[in-house]
Formats: C-alpha cells, structure tokens, sequence
C-alpha cells in the first residue's frame, strides 16, 4: 500500500547501498513523468536528465564525485541538468537572440532541476525505492560535461543514485520546526534551540556509530563553511554561457 503522502516525506533517508534488483523500465519511465510534473517558473521547462548506464562512465564518475562507490552500485545512476540550450534553439527559430547570461536565467533553470528531482525522488520513495543525491560531481563539473557531451547553455547540478535498498539507516535529525518556522519577520537565531538540535545530533552520531563519533550541527556547519566551496564552479559556468549578468 502506497503511503500517506506526510508520513513518505518525514521517512526520508539517503541509500547508499542498493540490492542487484533493476528498476523496471516503466517505473522509470513513470517517475522521470512525474519529475515533469512540478511546478516549472514560465513553463521554461529548464531541465534534461541523463541515464548514464555505461559501466565505465559510471566509474569515472563515481571517481569525480570523491570515491562514492553507489554512484557505479546502483542501479540507476541519473545526472540532472539546467538546461537553456531547448530555450536557446526557441529563440533562434522565432528570429530572436537569447539574452545572453542572465541570473535570472540560471536561478530559474537550477531551481526547476530542483523541483523536477525532487519529484523524481518522492515518487521514486514512494514505490519503495532509495535514492541519494550526487552533488559530488560538482568537484569536476568541466569532465562531468566532457564525459555526457553536455553543450552550451546546459550544466550538471547534481546526479541521482537509484535503486531497491539494502539498508535501513536511521533518519537523520532535522533542525527544530521552531528554528525555521518564522511569523511576519526574520527572526533572530535561537541559541536554545539549535543547542538542542546539537545535543540532538551528538546522539545520532553516537548511536550510529556505537559511541565513535562525537559531532555536533553547528560545528560541522562552521568547519564546512570556513573552507571555500568549489571555487570553480564560477569561471566553469561562464564558459558554460551562464555569466550571471
């Protein structure tokens, strides 16, 4: 029996372990249909998604995304593409120029990827499939592209692992409701509250790992954002034609 629509989205966990069982080719079919489905800003439609089924391709990319070796185990692997180039090809057929490089181009094209996949990933749940996002290949995005032929206009935002679970981890904890729930205004930060959401998380950890790891959110969130975060990305999406103008 399908589940209740609440309960699927509050269960959510990422898979990293797929059994051998496929995905049938109808199913398939039926969540990329369902991932058209969302909400899409102007009808752009910016989005395409690749199957990528080349076990060496796989691997390669397995290897871009810093070793994840679902990314070659599961037994879907799909990247997620903004994609202007259908919208570039619009405009050239009705004798007009495609404004070149636009932010708001490029927000609605990344946002759209968002929704569709997240569509593809709440269907996909709710056939009782696991799925894990692949932001990982954003490490390389430049051989990511070389590697599907991706032209101008077009870039990977993430990959999507798919398959049947073989493993059954725990949830892992989300900030208080309190935290990001806010009435009329920005609210200040509640210290009180993202202490619990520690004391929180310093449990999960723990219980995951049977007391190995002691680990807090705000710790974890301040060693990741000390670092700079991809600093490509800027200078490849220019090339990529989208130059935030």
């Amino acid at each position: 029996m399908t589940q209740p629509v609440l309960e699927l989205l509050r269960s959510h966990r990422s898979i990293r372990k797929f059994t051998e069982q496929p995905v049938e080719e109808s199913l398939l079919r039926d969540l990329i249909t369902a991932g058209q489905s969302a909400a899409t800003s102007s009808n752009l439609q910016g989005v395409s998604v690749i199957r990528v089924r080349n076990s060496e391709t796989r691997r390669a990319m397995a290897e871009l995304a810093g070793g994840q070796a679902y990314v070659q185990e599961a037994a879907e692997f799909l990247v997620f593409c903004a994609d202007l180039k259908r919208a570039d090809w619009c405009c050239e057929q009705s004798g007009k120029i495609m404004a070149d490089g636009m932010t708001e181009h490029f927000i609605i094209a990344t946002v759209d990827v968002a929704l569709f996949a997240q569509n593809v990933v709440v269907a996909a749940e709710s056939e009782g499939l696991g799925i894990c996002y692949i932001g990982g290949l954003r490490n390389d995005p430049q051989q990511v592209s070389d590697l599907l032929a991706l032209p101008e206009n077009v870039y990977p935002v993430f990959g999507l692992c798919l398959g049947y679970p073989d493993q059954d981890p725990e949830r892992k904890p989300r900030l208080p409701l309190d935290a990001v729930l806010m009435e009329e205004h920005y609210q200040p930060v509640n210290k009180a509250l993202l202490a619990q959401y520690d004391d929180t998380m310093r449990a999960y950890y723990q219980q995951r790992t049977g007391g190995k790891l002691d680990r807090v959110w705000s710790q974890d969130i301040s060693s990741l954002l000390e670092e700079k975060s991809r600093p490509h990305m800027r200078e490849f999406l220019k090339k990529k034609g989208f130059k935030m103008n």
